[in-house]
């Protein structure tokens, strides 16, 4: 089983949203074979709690606009790890220092990278 086609382009709308704030390190990971809550972790880094915050803003607006909302929201207070839980896709939106604590591409490595588009990959 592989991710579903709308969880496959909300996945690049909210890439796309993240790269127009200047996000860092765009990746989104197809953990469907794994997890039967969701089908695409999408992670992105920023370089401080104020612009996690303006990628978080940007990424719930674009979804908004595609008529998804978050069913749940974690870490906005603290803007270093924020976890926007959309059913369809999870995006994880953390502070460059704890993605690379965490990891979180080692822990799911086994999972297939989903392609986005060019212009949600180069920041």
């Amino acid at each position: 089983m592989t991710a579903s086609e709308r969880a496959l382009e909300l996945a690049r709308i909210a890439a796309r949203a993240a790269s127009e704030k200047k996000a860092g390190d765009i990746i989104a990971l197809d953990v469907s074979e794994r997890l039967v809550l969701t089908d695409v972790f999408l992670v992105v880094s920023g370089a401080n709690e104020r612009q996690v915050s303006a990628i978080v803003d940007e990424i719930e607006e674009k979804l908004a606009e595609a008529g998804v909302r978050a069913v749940r929201r974690e870490g906005v207070g603290q803007a270093r790890w924020v976890l926007l839980d959309f059913t369809d896709i999870v995006v994880h939106v953390q502070h460059e220092q704890d993605r690379e604590f965490y990891a979180l591409e080692r822990l799911w490595r086994d999972c297939p990278v989903v392609p986005l588009p060019v212009e949600a990959t180069t920041t």
